[in-house]
């Protein structure tokens, strides 16, 4: 289960490391995201030169 403010590492070929859990999207006062549920992130730590930047806010789908 995840909640806001959780960093997570990411298991992509994106290129992003660490992310952190901003909102859980389509759920009405849900405390945690279970698994299919789909979430808004913000990087916190990218690979040097992908296309993803620190800071940039995303979508991800917790599985």
């Amino acid at each position: 289960m995840i909640q806001s403010q959780t960093h997570l590492n990411v298991v992509d070929n994106w290129g992003a490391r660490e992310l952190m859990c901003i909102r859980i999207i389509g759920t009405s006062n849900c405390r945690y995201a279970h698994i299919s549920h789909v979430i808004i992130v913000m990087i916190k730590e990218a690979l040097p030169n992908s296309p993803l930047e620190r800071s940039k806010v995303i979508r991800a789908v917790h599985t």
